[in-house]
């Protein structure tokens, strides 16, 4: 198969300067506030975003040089496959988060809950539609391994285990 490269289209600014101590997910980044600053090249594909209150960022985990198919996740004291977790390494080192859209000023999105750190490379933006993006949600759906976690989230901070 080829090899895949993506350009990055903008750069994801937060006030975490190093993974220690930043939250792990948007759960638990309440409130906390980050820009995503738009190459002026890619502007014009903003049009629209801004009657969206969610946006999904699509980016590069580009401090992780290395992966492991079997990772100890945050939250956890368990060994579990890379593909069953969130953690930032992984074969391909790409990390999504789910945000709030404050507001678009020319090319710079504002925006909340961030659990990104500061100088991440965007690969894509993307609409979150909650009927699209979760149109199959009720009691019968699983969450794994994190079921007894699930409430642990809001608090948990990022440590050095992928560092």
């Amino acid at each position: 198969m080829e090899k895949i490269e993506f350009k990055p289209i903008g750069i994801i600014h937060s006030p975490f300067k190093e993974p220690k101590g930043m939250p792990v997910q948007p759960a638990g980044a309440k409130g906390i506030k980050g820009t995503v600053e738009i190459f002026p090249e890619f502007k014009d594909g903003l049009q629209d975003l801004d009657g969206f209150s969610h946006i999904i960022l699509l980016f590069n985990f580009h401090l992780s040089k290395s992966y492991n198919l079997k990772v100890m996740p945050y939250m956890e004291d368990e060994i579990r496959g890379v593909f069953a977790t969130r953690a930032p390494r992984r074969p391909n080192q790409i990390g999504l988060s789910i945000v709030r859209l404050d507001k678009i000023e020319d090319n710079i999105l504002y925006i909340s809950n961030v659990d990104i750190i500061e100088g991440t490379p965007l690969l894509d933006i993307k609409p979150f539609v909650s009927k699209f993006d979760c149109f199959d949600i009720d009691e019968n759906t699983k969450v794994g391994w994190l079921k007894k976690r699930m409430k642990k989230v809001d608090e948990h901070r990022s440590d050095e285990r992928f560092s």
